[in-house]
């Protein structure tokens, strides 16, 4: 896989729209939009597609309500009464991510706003317990965001199917060189500090567990790995802020 051509520094964010710690990490997610150097590039991983597609059963309710309530308690993250009381109720209700992952294919080709699509459909699931693997539903949505509805649905069918499952696929992958082990995995790729050949990218992952219900301390970290990494590659780091980097790649401080 290709990584020239990239800013300075990427935050690569793995995720599903139906993962319940995706959710959890959306105020991350929101926060590290605003940090300054840092590109989000996000990766649908299709989480529940192909043969791992569910509906919705009592078994089903019962394996997600106990994270559900742990995501609740751990970072504030609201869930409505629809979602627990109605969509997790909802028996037989289809659990496909690749219709959300198209739409947040078309919200990005139309407007550069697949992410601002997450947090509407994270919205919409969790809290208006609504079935977002519906493409009517999704419709809805494109709307609230004020997405042109007819350029939205156009985009939608051109991307369903092989385009989606070409950008899962690719998702994968970023998962792979992340060395993550799940939804959601964050990575943060920036130039080699120590790098042989011109352009070698470094790509570390990030455990996200300390800051769970604490975006403001997500932001405040993301920007000070910014600035040492910054500092060691312009040389100017001291080895007490420099993250350790070797032939095989950067370990950011506290991320060893």
């Amino acid at each position: 896989m290709t990584t020239t051509a990239q800013p300075p520094f990427v935050l690569h964010y793995i995720f599903d729209p139906l993962c319940g710690w995706c959710y959890a990490a959306a105020p991350l997610v929101k926060a590290a939009r605003s940090v300054p150097g840092v590109t989000l590039q996000w990766h649908g991983g299709g989480m529940l597609t192909g043969a791992h597609t569910r509906t919705i059963t009592a078994d089903w309710r019962g394996h997600v309500m106990p994270h559900d309530q742990r995501i609740a308690e751990m970072t504030g993250q609201p869930f409505g009464t629809a979602y627990f009381d109605g969509l997790l109720n909802d028996l037989g209700a289809v659990l496909d991510s690749e219709p959300p992952t198209t739409a947040l294919l078309a919200a990005e080709e139309l407007a550069g706003r697949g992410l601002d699509m997450l947090a509407r459909q994270q919205q919409a699931h969790y809290v208006e317990g609504r079935r977002i693997s519906d493409p009517a539903v999704l419709l809805e949505l494109a709307r609230d965001l004020g997405l042109d509805v007819a350029a939205f649905t156009d985009a939608f069918q051109r991307l369903s199917g092989a385009a989606t499952q070409a950008h899962i696929a690719q998702a994968r992958e970023w998962l792979e060189l992340a060395q993550g082990q799940g939804f959601p995995t964050f990575a943060l790729e920036f130039d080699h500090p120590e790098a042989e050949q011109p352009g070698q990218r470094a790509i570390q992952r990030i455990d996200i567990g300390p800051w769970l219900g604490d975006a403001q301390g997500w932001a405040t970290q993301l920007g000070e790995w910014v600035a040492q990494v910054s500092a060691l590659q312009g040389g100017t780091a001291t080895p007490t802020d420099a993250p350790g980097c070797d032939a095989d790649g950067c370990a950011l401080p506290g991320q060893g």
